[in-house]
Formats: C-alpha cells, structure tokens, sequence
C-alpha cells in the first residue's frame, strides 16, 4: 500500500489496486501511472482550439490524449476516456505509444504545421511522468510542450513540470468551493494554487464554463476575474490583467441534461463582465 500525491485526495492505494483517477496504480509498494504510454487519441489541432488564443496564433498542434481523471464533472464530453468506470475499459483498446515514438510523431508532422505536442483530452498530470519524459524529447527537437489541464495537482507535480512546459490552458470551473465539492468532486483551493504557480512557469490561459445554476451569475464572474487580475509573476510583478479568461458555453451532455444551453446572450454579458478587469477575454462554443 502507498499514498498518491498528486491531488488532494492523497489517495491510499493498496498494492494491485488504482486510485479515484483509475490511472494511479500501486506496484511493490511504489505509485506509478498505470496509463504510461497509452494513448487513446491523437489528433492535429488548430492551437486556438485547445483554447490558446495568444500562444502561436495560427499554429497547428498534435494533440494526444490517455485515459482517467481526477475530477467528475457530470457534463464531461470526453467522458468515455476521462471517467475511471469507462475509461479503464480503453485500457485494451490504447495504442502504446512511448515518448520517443510521440516526439518522433510530432517531429513528422511539421511539415503541416505542428509546433509540438498538446497533452489533452483526458487529465494529463494524472501520468505526467509520461508528460515530463515526452517534453525532454520534445524540447531537444525545438518543439514545444503544452498542457490542456483540471490543475487539480499539487505543487510537487508542477515542480516536476518545471522548465519541460510552454504552454497551459487552465480550466478555473467556478469560483465557489460548493460547485467545486458537491458538483465536480475536486478542491478549488488546489487548482487556484496550481494556478498560481504555474503563471510564474509559461504562458497561461484560462477557461471557465458557464453552466446554467451552477456558475453563471455577474457577481462569482467578477470575483473570478478580480481573482486572475491580482496575479504575479516570478518576479513578483501583477501580470493577471493580461492573463487571457476563454468563458465557454455549456451545453446538456452526459450526466447533465436536466437544463438547456447557457443562453449566448448571457455568455457575452459575462464576458463583458469579466472585460471590466481582464484585458483578454474569448467566448466559445456561441
């Protein structure tokens, strides 16, 4: 048996078994990442669609994706390869991929564009063991690293991160521990530490989906954006206004089909909201 620190849960593992994410496993009394090397999907992406809107504009990115997750969104969209009941099942299903056969993947495919590797799809610092060894390879290559993240991950998996990350696109889900806890099963505590941290590491963005009774009223945007604007950077310089918010509609999917799409009228005004403190501001899925 062994303790995984890579969230809050610390999750006590007996030997055999796996953890709330589905992916951490315990072997000889020793944590590792039981999805190492198993991707599920790889796709080459526009940047702007993981959303980096001020990150290589007009790039193209491959974007390769596992399996598990330490949150439990009820309105997942890659809940088939995210949520531990369904995503270990893909286990069989994964094509092995190892770091250096990705890398090398990512170096064929610069001809059409891609600057790098997109850990995404699935929660990638679930195995970032698996990001940090890739993003070596990658970085010797020229090319770059980026995270697509919960940011649901303790300061001692981001310093494992340190140096090998370019890019991240943060989801800061709400700005109330209540939806954090009763709704998604994380700590929002943790994800704004996370955040805090990694804007003194690379280039940041961050996204909030707006979901129907849960997140979406003026009042938790403004603190939200309030919130972002305060942050430092390395050298202790207030650098949030300029830290790019993508505000996203939600639509019923999943488990989450007891309410309608958030209106578009209602994403904008958000958004305006959100403008009032924060320089960079997108909307998605409108």
């Amino acid at each position: 048996m062994a303790v995984c620190n890579v969230c809050f849960r610390h999750c006590d593992i007996p030997e055999g078994k796996m953890g709330f994410c589905g992916v951490r496993a315990c072997r000889d009394g020793n944590i590792f990442p039981d999805n190492y090397g198993r991707i599920t999907s790889l796709a080459l992406d526009p940047i702007e669609k993981k959303p980096l809107r001020r990150f290589h504009p007009g790039s193209y990115i491959l974007s390769a994706g596992s399996y598990g997750c330490n949150l439990r969104c009820p309105f997942c969209q890659n809940y088939e390869i995210s949520w531990s009941e369904q995503a270990y099942r893909m286990r069989s299903r994964a094509k092995e991929i190892m770091p250096d056969e990705l890398a090398g993947i990512a170096e064929s495919c610069r001809k059409d564009g891609n600057i790098g590797v997109a850990f995404t799809y699935n929660e990638p610092l679930i195995s970032y063991e698996y990001v940090r060894d890739t993003a070596w390879l990658l970085h010797e290559k020229g090319m770059a690293v980026v995270l697509v993240s919960n940011g649901m991950a303790s300061k001692e998996v981001l310093s494992e991160l340190a140096g090998s990350v370019d890019a991240m696109n943060i989801d800061l889900k709400g700005f109330t521990d209540r939806y954090y806890r009763d709704v998604l099963k994380g700590d929002r505590r943790m994800v704004m530490e996370f955040i805090e941290d990694a804007v003194k590491m690379c280039h940041v963005e961050l996204t909030t989906l707006i979901v129907p009774g849960e997140n979406d009223s003026e009042n938790e945007i403004r603190e939200l954006a309030g919130w972002i604007a305060g942050l430092t950077n390395a050298d202790g310089n207030v650098i949030g206004r300029s830290i790019p918010l993508h505000i996203s509609r939600f639509f019923p999917r999943f488990h989450m089909r007891d309410r309608g799409p958030t209106p578009v009228a209602q994403v904008y005004r958000l958004a305006e909201a959100a403008r009032e403190m924060l320089e960079y501001v997108y909307t998605g899925n409108c």
